[in-house]
């Protein structure tokens, strides 16, 4: 997965981000368009699932087989990964007095498993990529059962969650798209390997957009909420990687699984977070959350990466 993904990070992808996001605000009718009655928000599950195929293609039977060798450090990952993150936008929702389905929005985008980038912001960081793709993987294949549970007991005092129905959204716009591309990979890799380079730009493109749509389709609302939303979520996401880092510190993991673990809780998979607020919760409004956190979220966790992976040198410098 990391190899899928290191090709994405010689992109300029906070660049396209932004720019599709300032066009999205803009100019709101290129993405709010339909014809004949199909309105272009109808492509969003589509788009993330083939995101999720891609990520599934790069994986592997032992990405989860990883998780017998190390059972601790997983499963500490991901019991932060769904605990932390949708406390803290709960608290943050209610300390900048997020309007209702704008902080449901945000304790979504918390609720997620982690993010596909996370893997490759790993290993610029110098952490454990190994445990971060085990950790992705763990958690997205657990998220058609916890996320609807997370969200029916942090949002629903904010909107009406409906367990199954958004068990079963989950479960054909993520899962199955993974499990596709994990049995293409197993089964059809000479295919797999004359496609994995494009995969990338699809995989960036199709953020982009779904960032674009939802900021077109909620412009008004965003107009009003955006700086409180902003402020939520920079507040949610930092608070994220050091309350990972330090309860994976505090249960004597080693500095490179504490990294992870905080990359892990702090980078959330804000595809999966819009489609569930279009097509489960039939809310622009509620997809704002994920169209903030998303690319603030990839700025931060580079920005960390980066100083990560300079101390690091200097600690390797300093040993030699």
């Amino acid at each position: 997965m990391t190899r899928f993904w290191c090709s994405v990070s010689k992109i300029p992808f906070t660049f396209w981000v932004l720019v599709f996001a300032i066009c999205g605000y803009l100019f709101p009718w290129l993405f709010t368009w339909n014809w004949e009655g199909w309105e272009l928000r109808e492509a969003i599950s589509p788009l993330v699932q083939v995101i999720m195929f891609g990520m599934g293609v790069t994986m592997t039977f032992a990405d989860f087989s990883r998780v017998l060798k190390m059972p601790r450090a997983v499963l500490i990952g991901i019991v932060c990964q769904y605990s932390i993150m949708p406390f803290l936008a709960w608290w943050f929702a209610s300390m900048f007095q997020l309007e209702t389905e704008v902080a449901a929005g945000l304790i979504l985008i918390g609720s997620c498993p982690g993010g596909v980038s996370s893997n490759v912001i790993a290993y610029i960081a110098r952490a454990n990529v190994p445990l971060s793709v085990t950790m992705t993987a763990s958690s997205t294949l657990l998220s058609p059962f916890v996320t609807p549970l997370v969200m029916k007991f942090w949002a629903d005092q904010y909107v009406s969650i409906e367990f199954l129905p958004m068990m079963r959204s989950i479960f054909l716009m993520i899962l199955v798209p993974v499990l596709l591309g994990l049995l293409a990979n197993r089964y059809a890799h000479q295919i797999v390997e004359k496609i994995i380079g494009i995969l990338p730009v699809i995989a960036m493109f199709a953020i982009c957009v779904i960032i674009a749509i939802t900021i077109a389709l909620a412009k008004n609302e965003l107009a009003t909420v955006g700086l409180a939303l902003l402020g939520a979520a920079v507040c949610q996401n930092a608070t994220g990687y050091v309350l990972g880092y330090g309860v994976a510190r505090c249960l004597k993991l080693n500095q490179r699984d504490c990294r992870t673990v905080a990359l892990e809780v702090g980078i959330q998979n804000g595809g999966m977070a819009t489609g569930l607020a279009i097509h489960v919760l039939k809310s622009p409004v509620i997809a704002l959350g994920s169209a903030v956190f998303g690319p603030w979220s990839a700025i931060s966790s580079s920005v960390l990466a980066s100083y990560w992976k300079r101390s690091s040198s200097a600690e390797l410098k300093s040993e030699s």
